[in-house]
C-alpha cells in the first residue's frame, strides 16, 4: 500500500485532478507518473458509486484523495470506508470546522468515525483494516484566511489545501494577481507560513501546468498539476503535432 508518511511528503507532488467521474478512465490516473491523484466529489461528476467504482479497481500505485462536496461527516466516513487514502474537506471556515473533519475521519478515541468498511473496499494492509486516514481541509475565504494560523494549529490535520479561484473570488481579486502577489502578508504567502509553522503540507490546485511555478514559488508540497480532462487535451495535441 502506498502510504502517507512524512518523508513522502518532504518534496514537490503533482497531482492528477479526477472531475470525469468514468471509474474506469479515473482508476488509469495512477498510471500517468502523477505522485497523487483526487476524485473532485464537489465539482466533478464523482457521485458515491463513482468513487467506489475508481477506488476498487485501482492498483494502489499512488494515494488517491476525494474532495467531498461538503465538510460532512457522514460524507468522510463514506470515503475512506470506500478505501480513500485521505479526504479533502472543502469550504473550512475556521478551526471548529477543521476538528471536525478530523474527528470525523478517526475512530476513537481520537475521532468518532463508526466501522464498516464497503463491500469490496481494499485498505491496503495486511490486517484489513485501515492505516492513519490522510485530512486536509481546504482555506478558501477570508475568514479562513483570517483564522489560518488556529486551522493549520489542528491536531492530526496533515494538510491545508488552498483553491486560489475561490478565494480570489472571495477576496474580489483577479486570480492570476492573488497567485503573483509574493508579499508576506499576502493570501498564499500567509497560508504557507501558517503550514510551516505547524508542520503540515501546504497544498494547492493549479489546474494546469502553467500556474504550477507560482504555486511551487510560494513554497507549495502538494500541487494538483492538471485535471483528467487537461491531460486528454494535451494527449491529443501531442498526437496532432506528429504530423503536423
Amino acid at each position: 500500500m502506498t502510504t502517507l508518511s512524512d518523508e513522502e511528503t518532504s518534496e514537490i507532488r503533482l497531482g492528477v485532478w479526477g472531475t470525469l467521474g468514468e471509474p474506469r478512465l479515473s482508476a488509469a490516473l495512477e498510471h500517468t507518473g502523477c505522485d497523487w491523484v483526487c476524485l473532485d466529489a464537489q465539482h466533478g461528476h464523482f457521485d458515491d458509486r463513482a468513487v467506489r467504482e475508481t477506488l476498487a479497481l485501482r492498483q494502489r500505485k499512488v494515494p488517491t484523495v476525494v474532495r467531498l462536496a461538503a465538510n460532512d461527516v457522514t460524507l468522510i466516513g463514506r470515503a475512506l470506508d470506500a478505501g480513500a487514502d485521505g479526504i479533502i474537506a472543502p469550504l473550512v471556515q475556521d478551526s471548529a470546522d477543521a476538528e471536525n473533519a478530523v474527528r470525523a475521519a478517526h475512530y476513537p478515541a481520537r475521532g468518532i468515525r463508526s466501522f464498516g468498511p464497503i463491500h469490496g473496499a481494499d485498505y491496503g494492509t495486511e490486517s484489513g483494516l485501515p492505516g492513519r486516514p490522510f485530512v486536509a481541509v481546504m482555506v478558501e475565504t477570508q475568514r479562513a484566511l483570517d483564522d489560518v494560523d488556529a486551522i493549520a494549529a489542528t491536531p492530526d490535520l496533515d494538510m491545508i489545501f488552498v483553491g486560489p479561484f475561490d478565494l480570489s473570488l472571495a477576496l474580489g481579486r483577479d486570480v492570476d494577481d492573488t497567485l503573483g502577489d509574493t508579499a508576506p502578508d499576502a493570501p498564499l504567502p500567509r497560508v504557507v507560513r501558517a503550514c510551516r509553522n505547524a508542520g503540515i503540507i501546504p497544498g494547492a490546485y493549479a489546474g494546469e501546468p502553467s500556474r504550477v511555478p507560482a504555486l511551487r514559488g510560494h513554497g507549495f508540497e502538494w500541487i494538483a498539476a492538471v485535471t483528467d480532462v487537461g491531460l486528454l487535451r494535451s494527449g491529443a495535441e501531442a498526437v496532432r503535432s506528429l504530423v503536423g
